[in-house]
């Protein structure tokens, strides 16, 4: 079982951000919803309120296997501003640790010059933040240790992909279809 830190800001995208916790515990993973506001309750960006499950600054790093980011507005100029937040993405970059971002979220990565050479999706008009990188339009782009998509109509193939690379392809796909994903007829 992997342990897995998903930042949470003020103004996140709560489907982006909800929708990978409740996949990667479906997966059996150990998933720490984690404020970056030095109290338990964010408010995501179209007012929902979420209590988290501790601070930023509680969490054990050296612990983490993952770090995951939802995207959403003010949220991920929120995650931006968390030095703490950013100190520990470069540590994970470093330490070829796993780090997955979403919608507007890649953008820090990028701000941080961790995606360069690699192959990176963001929501459309991010672009020119994922410095160095190889842009798609991929629902999900993989490359090495960074998981990257681009927004609330890809948070299910992005948090599948994570769950995939934690808990293996066979458990992924078992989610996907327990949930009934790709099987409603449009």
């Amino acid at each position: 079982m992997a342990k897995v830190c998903v930042c949470l800001a003020d103004g996140f995208e709560e489907v982006e951000g909800l929708t990978v916790v409740d996949i990667l515990r479906r997966a059996d993973q150990d998933v720490c919803m984690a404020s970056v506001h030095g109290r338990l309750s964010v408010e995501g960006a179209h007012g929902i309120k979420v209590e988290a499950d501790c601070t930023i600054e509680s969490v054990d790093f050296s612990q983490m296997d993952m770090l995951v980011l939802p995207g959403g507005m003010p949220g991920t100029k929120n995650l931006g501003a968390c030095s703490l937040l950013t100190g520990q993405l470069r540590n994970f970059y470093k330490e070829g640790k796993k780090i997955g971002a979403i919608c507007a979220a890649p953008s820090i990565l990028g701000d941080l010059r961790l995606l360069e050479g690699k192959k990176a999706a963001c929501y459309p008009g991010f672009e020119n933040r994922l410095r160095g990188a190889s842009i798609t339009s991929e629902r999900v782009a993989v490359d090495g240790n960074i998981i990257t998509s681009r927004g609330v109509g890809t948070a299910i193939p992005f948090a599948l992909a994570l769950a995939g690379i934690l808990a293996g392809e066979e458990k992924a796909q078992e989610i996907k279809e327990s949930i009934i994903y790709g099987h409603v007829k449009e």
